[in-house]
């Protein structure tokens, strides 16, 4: 298991949401291809629309993922915006979403790297993972804490505890 930017997560996450809350109960696919129609329109004539969640939404199944290790990779840093990299890990099986990328990609490259590696988390979700930020996990975090804190003793050093970059207060 790979571990992924917390902010990659967390976008996967929410456009499962999104694609779900689209489809509705029970699954409305004419719907849900209307949409995705319209947002890759949107996309290739060149809307300034600067969304994650959208533009994943509208390539998440028109993509076909060449190189899954390079786009796990660079699922750990969502800063990283090499569009031709990227772009070179995956493959549109439709014009409209091609058209879409490029448009994008040229705008706004971070947009583009970034709508595909959400949409790449999306599409294998059991390929990476992120923090544990489970209650139980958050709260060994918070017991170890707080053993370090009862080790502190009366004439122990905490000058260590303080900012040290220079207060001028002192």
């Amino acid at each position: 298991m790979k571990k992924i930017h917390p902010e990659f997560a967390y976008q996967s996450r929410e456009l499962g949401v999104q694609i779900e809350d689209t489809l509705g109960d029970p699954p409305d696919k004419k719907y849900y291809a209307k949409i995705v129609k319209s947002l890759l329109d949107e996309f290739a004539n060149g809307s300034e629309i600067d969304d994650v969640n959208l533009l994943s939404f509208a390539i998440a199944d028109h993509l076909k993922y060449n190189d899954v290790a390079g786009l796990l990779a660079r699922g750990e840093d969502y800063n990283q915006a090499d569009i031709a990299a990227v772009m070179s890990m995956v493959s549109c099986s439709s014009d409209a979403a091609a058209k879409a990328l490029t448009t994008v990609g040229q705008k706004n490259p971070a947009l583009a790297c970034r709508a595909i590696i959400t949409a790449f988390l999306y599409k294998h979700p059991r390929q990476w993972t992120d923090e544990d930020r489970s209650l139980e996990s958050l709260q060994k975090s918070e017991e170890s804490e707080d053993e370090e804190e009862d080790q502190l003793t009366a004439g122990h050093d905490i000058e260590h505890l303080f900012d040290s970059s220079g207060d001028e207060n002192v």
